[in-house]
């Protein structure tokens, strides 16, 4: 697969993704308390990890859009 995320988004993915894990790790916020938010939130926050290690997203490589400039 060729990389389609660029570095601006890539960045942007980082920080949700790292937000994500700490809001359902760390916060101590109640709405993360329950099972299905918080495991949800890590999911999607270990997803935007990989996505922004590899450079690859697979939603953008179905509909063919491309962030980076090569």
């Amino acid at each position: 697969m060729s990389t389609n995320v660029g570095t601006l988004d890539r960045l942007f993915r980082a920080a949700l993704g790292v937000g994500l894990f700490y809001l359902a790790l760390f916060s101590g916020l109640p709405a993360f308390d329950g099972g299905v938010l918080k495991y949800g939130a890590l999911v999607v926050g270990l997803v935007m990890i990989v996505v922004s290690a590899t450079r690859v997203c697979p939603i953008y490589t179905i509909f063919g859009f491309k962030t980076c400039r090569s």
